[in-house]
């Protein structure tokens, strides 16, 4: 048997990555449609959460949303309420803190008694908040605020939530929500950005770990979303952040919530919904999976374009 030659190799290198692509993109993976399921949002209230659960509202599914404000909350249950599609879908929502596991535990199993016993089909963490500003002038409580905010309102809810889909077998998701600056940072962030860093880290942990019962792990890094959380981030925002944030499009909270869920939808691990967070995402994925081969290679090859600026300061 001879062996082939390199030209030969190469064409049926190329052949089955071809193959691969045309059967991947004519018969995809079949999609996570969230009707009838039931679906728990925390920071559901306001802002990217609150359009979350319309959405799902609107597709069938029962929402359980979860927040402090409780005017803000009865709020949303009646947006919730208009965006029902049939009488028995359970719409309900819980005041609770989440930012302690005892809490968040407690928040949890509330809204598993209030739909019958049943435990949240998908899990989506959208509680979180940001109050950025230079490091020189945080304290140890700021810091440590910044953490509770950004890190363990989310982790709490998803300790309870891994716990409860463990002990049940119950084959669940889970959905962070982290932000571009989970990828990446710069000026005026440094009690926000490690926290969400933090949280790219636990759900690259989760996505393996929780492989053994069953439970699928996803995780949203969107860009700014004019949200009621972003114009109070404005308030602390240095001047120069504020400058070079000017030129960023931005989403609406309706639209960064269609990014989510398609890519939930989609099974997506890391979920971006613009094209500068699919730059970050497929340049910086480490060991997390290609959404898509060939779309992940050329937005790999334009997020690794490097302009390079001399210094004009002697040395």
């Amino acid at each position: 048997m001879t062996s082939l030659s390199v030209p030969s190799f190469l064409a049926v290198v190329v052949g089955a990555i071809t193959l691969f692509i045309i059967v991947r993109f004519v018969f995809p993976d079949k999609k996570w449609d969230p009707c009838g399921k039931h679906c728990y949002v925390t920071g559901g209230s306001a802002g990217l959460g609150l359009s979350l659960a319309i959405i799902l509202a609107k597709k069938g599914a029962d929402v359980s949303i979860v927040a402090r404000n409780e005017e803000r909350l009865q709020n949303a249950l009646e947006q919730l309420e208009n965006a029902r599609q049939t009488p028995n879908q359970v719409l309900k929502t819980y005041s609770f803190s989440l930012n302690d596991a005892s809490t968040s535990a407690a928040a949890f199993e509330a809204a598993c008694n209030g739909n019958g016993g049943k435990c949240p089909d998908a899990v989506f963490l959208c509680a979180g908040a940001s109050r950025p500003g230079f490091f020189v002038d945080q304290d140890e409580a700021s810091l440590r605020l910044g953490m509770d905010n950004g890190y363990w309102v989310q982790a709490w809810s998803a300790l309870a939530a891994t716990k409860r889909m463990a002990q049940s077998k119950f084959p669940g998701k889970i959905v962070f929500v982290s932000s571009l600056l989970g990828y990446m940072s710069m000026v005026g962030y440094s009690s926000y950005s490690p926290a969400k860093h933090a949280l790219r880290g636990l759900a690259e942990t989760l996505r393996s770990e929780l492989l053994l019962y069953g439970v699928s792990v996803h995780i949203f890094f969107p860009g700014t979303i004019y949200s009621p959380g972003y114009v109070e981030e404005n308030k602390t925002k240095p001047k120069i952040t504020l400058k070079i944030e000017e030129a960023d499009d931005g989403m609406e909270p309706e639209k960064a919530a269609e990014g989510l869920l398609h890519g939930v939808e989609q099974n997506n691990f890391h979920i971006t919904a613009d094209l500068l967070g699919n730059l970050f995402r497929s340049a910086t994925r480490g060991a997390s999976p290609q959404n898509n081969v060939l779309l992940d290679a050329i937005y790999n090859f334009i997020g690794g374009v490097r302009v390079i600026h001399r210094d004009p300061s002697p040395h």
